[in-house]
């Protein structure tokens, strides 16, 4: 159960509480703002390498290669209206450009006319540049190149050869030994840093066999990965040999948190050269790599687009090209148009639905309120401290209707629960986890990820972090039946938290959290008798056996058979293990009694609670909550919950 302050606690008992409610509406998709792209300039330059990077006093910086020379340019207010056109012939180059900045400092590197590999830099936000040094000689064969300042000052050179990458490393002004990866790739197209604690690359290419791929690889700076060391390459996107896709031109940034982009080009029937965007979930470093199924965008073109960071914005440039997105998305509270809430809360589910009074601002065009739109509910009461709430789980509008009726203007809300997030999204090709790759809380991890919604537990199993099954998320196949079946090898449940999906392992001996009925008034309740779907287990596995079963319910209504084959089950004792779970798992998908209570604003699902309701014959009786149903109507005075319940 969430957090309860003292003075939410009493008010809440209170018959004469009176409901306080947040409504946020606001362009946010599992928590992350949503980066909608104003385009700021198109211009004439040709397409070729390119670079750009935000000074930390706002100004853009902007550099590219075309006809052997290096262009440089410094943007002192961006904007609108703002001159991109403006640019400085720095001399000759070819192939290569990166920019980094951090404060004051900027750097540019490019790979000269000779082949080397060169660097100017700025002290003074990039108005002026110095002599170019040259740092890596042109028989290292660099054809990409990527920066990053530390906030020590450190500055991290990568570059790539054909199929290699290097890291040069400066610290206190003294160039260190190049640090060749330990790994191999048949190509490298692209390279992107950033220092976010480690020096955090992206690479794009393609394996020996002729895979392409995206990759994210960290280089250590004693956050993640220890100093001046590697850690192992991890996919963030790939395409088979033969299937005419490749990826380019990577870039990062970090604005908000870690964003990437690169470039997917098909070379068959329909070319296209599409720039693809993605970021981490909340909370998540680089190094887990727990990245959003990446979107397509509008930006097309081989050579794509660098990023660059400032404060609450993110900025897309590219030789002719500049774009905007604004990151502050801020909220919208309704609450004070809301007529009607209807929240529903259950496992593998959940849905919102909201009507609000409207005078037109609702729907305007700068109104966050869309299809998209997420929607933050607090819970709350009026309290002797004053208007007290508690976050319940956020929801994703899919429906903004508008209704005039007789000159009354409403506004109808449907909205989805991050379960529909995780449905809505289709495994793009197969992934796949041998045995002993990856254990199933890794897995649910990734899925939840490629949905955009942070992935955490309140409590897990040892199942859940010992079993590493073999496991396949087919082509089509949506997060929502991965996940499912991935739930049934283990006997942890799934509940939503604000943004979050979190793990639970409901222990039958877990304490109650909660009381109705003693001092939480229970205003209605019914009990219901039902057969459960299945009473009999048997389980299947590798020259292993198990059953479990349900003797009351066989009893009332006779063998009521499933059957589970599961090659990832080898011996007996995981054979039992698994019957026994599906047997229990079958008993917490069974409502045995529903009560409607004043609204509890802290309650979760798969709390256990104690229910005391004489007239259905229940004292302090222990019952694990199955299912949340929160009604509000501000015309009728009502703010209850029915609350689904099971055994414990």
């Amino acid at each position: 159960m969430r957090y309860l302050p003292p003075s939410l606690a009493a008010a809440q008992r209170s018959p004469s509480a009176s409901p306080h409610l947040r409504v946020l509406v606001s362009a946010r998709a599992g928590g992350v703002a949503r980066a909608v792209f104003q385009r700021l300039y198109s211009g004439s330059e040709p397409e070729g390498p390119h670079t750009a990077a935000l000074a930390g006093d706002g100004s853009l910086l902007r550099a590219r290669i075309a006809g052997g020379q290096l262009y440089y340019q410094r943007v002192a207010a961006p904007g609108p209206g703002a001159d991109f056109a403006t640019w400085t012939s720095l001399g000759s180059a070819q192939q290569a450009v990166a920019l980094a900045a951090r404060g004051a400092r900027v750097v540019l590197a490019y790979v000269a006319a000779d082949g080397s590999v060169a660097l100017r830099e700025s002290a003074d936000h990039g108005v002026t540049l110095g002599a170019p040094t040259t740092v890596v000689p042109s028989t290292a064969g660099a054809q990409r190149l990527a920066l990053a300042i530390a906030p020590s000052g450190d500055l991290l050179l990568a570059y790539a050869t054909a199929s290699q990458v290097v890291a040069l490393k400066r610290t206190g002004g003294v160039w260190g030994s190049p640090a060749t990866w330990p790994h191999s790739l048949g190509s490298v197209s692209g390279l992107a840093c950033h220092h976010g604690g480690d020096y955090d690359l992206l690479v794009t290419g393609a394996e020996a066999g002729g895979r392409a791929g995206v990759w994210t690889v960290v280089y250590g700076d004693g956050y993640r990965q220890a100093v001046g060391t590697w850690s192992p390459l991890r996919e963030v996107q790939r395409a088979d040999a033969g299937s005419g896709v490749s990826f380019a031109a990577p870039c990062l940034a970090a604005p908000d948190v870690y964003r990437l982009g690169f470039v997917e080009s098909y070379s068959g029937s329909q070319p296209y050269a599409r720039l693809q965007l993605s970021h981490l979930v909340p909370g998540i470093d680089f190094a887990d790599n727990w990245w959003r199924e990446p979107l397509p965008s509008d930006i097309t073109g081989a050579q794509g687009v660098a990023m660059g960071e400032g404060p609450a914005a993110l900025w897309l440039s590219s030789p002719n090209g500049v774009w905007l997105a604004d990151l502050s998305a801020p909220a919208l509270d309704v609450a004070d148009r809301l007529l009607r809430l209807e929240m529903d809360e259950e496992p593998f589910g959940g849905a919102l639905r909201l009507e609000l009074a409207d005078d037109g601002s609702l729907t305007a065009p700068d109104s966050p309120l869309r299809p998209g739109a997420e929607v933050a509910v607090h819970l709350g009461y009026l309290t002797a401290d004053g208007p007290q709430s508690s976050p319940a789980p956020r929801f994703w509008a899919t429906t903004v209707e508008v209704r005039d009726e007789g000159g009354r203007r409403t506004v109808l809300v449907e909205a989805t629960s991050a379960w529909g997030l995780l449905a809505s999204w289709r495994a793009r090709r197969q992934f796949a986890w041998a045995p002993g790759e990856r254990n199933v809380f890794g897995i649910l991890s990734f899925l939840w990820a490629r949905a955009g919604v942070p992935f955490s537990t309140v409590s897990y199993s040892p199942a859940a972090v010992d079993i590493r099954p073999a496991f396949t998320v087919h082509p089509g196949q949506t997060g929502l039946e991965a996940v499912r079946r991935l739930l049934a090898l283990v006997p942890d449940v799934m509940l939503l938290a604000e943004n979050f999906a979190l793990l639970k392992y409901p222990e039958e001996s877990e304490a109650a959290a909660y009381a109705y009925g003693e001092g939480h008034p229970v205003l209605a309740a019914v009990t219901r008798q039902s057969l459960p779907p299945a009473n009999r287990v048997q389980v299947f596995g590798q020259a292993a056996f198990a059953e479990a079963f349900l003797w009351e319910s066989v009893a009332l209504a006779g063998d009521r058979l499933r059957q589970v084959h599961d090659l990832n089950i080898s011996s007996p004792a995981q054979a039992a293990d698994r019957a026994l779970w599906e047997a229990r798992r079958i008993r917490l998908a069974t409502v045995g009694e529903e009560v409607l209570v004043p609204v509890n604003c802290a309650q979760e699902l798969y709390d256990v609670v104690t229910v005391t309701a004489p007239s259905l014959g229940l004292a302090a009786a222990r019952r694990r909550v199955l299912s949340i149903r929160t009604r509000y109507d501000a015309r009728r005075g009502t703010w209850q919950q029915w609350l689904g319940l099971g055994a414990p």
